[in-house]
């Protein structure tokens, strides 16, 4: 049986690492995201969602408020004219902080409790420590409602009466629900506030003697 000498290991060696060095991805490839839009892609919807995926959205959208706007040729929406993109950046500061809301929404309902039966009482301390922090979620929903309201009336101008970006048909519909009120989370969280605090009253009443 004839044997590969050693010259021809290393010839074999060699041209198997420079095969690997070619087809292996560019660093240059690399993309840093910096902008709105990037930041949004990486917001998700998970069929059943946990605290920590609540918490990594609220995250991605939060950087996303606070980034800059791609330029217009890379926006979520055909842009054409300086109107239009006026228009697109209210709608979409509006739009992160409709589904902001949303996010809050959901992990406070993660850690809210309907009604504080008298058999929870054993349990009361591990019961208020959440219901408290379904509070805080319901309560940091109220601050991006006022925001949202504010850049939903920035698209509202009459400048915009008759000018329509199909490409954000939802974020439009988003704007117009606001507009005739159809769309008030400012109603929807004040009423969880209101139960959650009867609840929250309810479990500081209970004592040794409740269950």
């Amino acid at each position: 049986m004839r044997f590969f000498s050693v010259n021809s290991a290393k010839y074999v060696l060699s041209l198997f690492v420079l095969l690997l060095a070619f087809f292996a991805p560019s660093k240059a490839q690399a993309y840093m995201m910096k902008y709105k839009e990037d930041f949004y892609k990486l917001y998700h919807i998970h069929y059943a969602q946990n605290p920590d995926d609540c918490i990594e959205n609220i995250y991605w959208l939060e950087k996303a408020v606070q980034a800059d706007f791609a330029n217009p040729m890379f926006a979520n929406a055909k842009i054409e004219t300086e109107e239009q993109w006026e228009k697109y950046r209210y709608m979409f500061q509006m739009h992160l902080n409709l589904k902001l809301i949303e996010q809050h929404l959901r992990l406070g309902r993660i850690y809210d409790k309907q009604v504080a039966h008298f058999y929870d009482a054993p349990w009361k301390a591990e019961y208020l420590d959440d219901l408290e922090k379904a509070k805080s979620c319901y309560t940091a929903g109220l601050y991006y409602w006022k925001e949202a309201k504010v850049w939903a009336e920035k698209a509202n101008a009459t400048s915009f009466k008759f000018l329509y970006l199909t490409d954000a048909q939802f974020w439009e519909d988003e704007r117009e629900r606001i507009a005739t009120g159809e769309l008030d989370y400012e109603k929807i969280l004040n009423r969880e506030l209101t139960r959650l605090q009867k609840v929250i009253d309810t479990f500081v009443e209970m004592d040794e003697k409740t269950y």
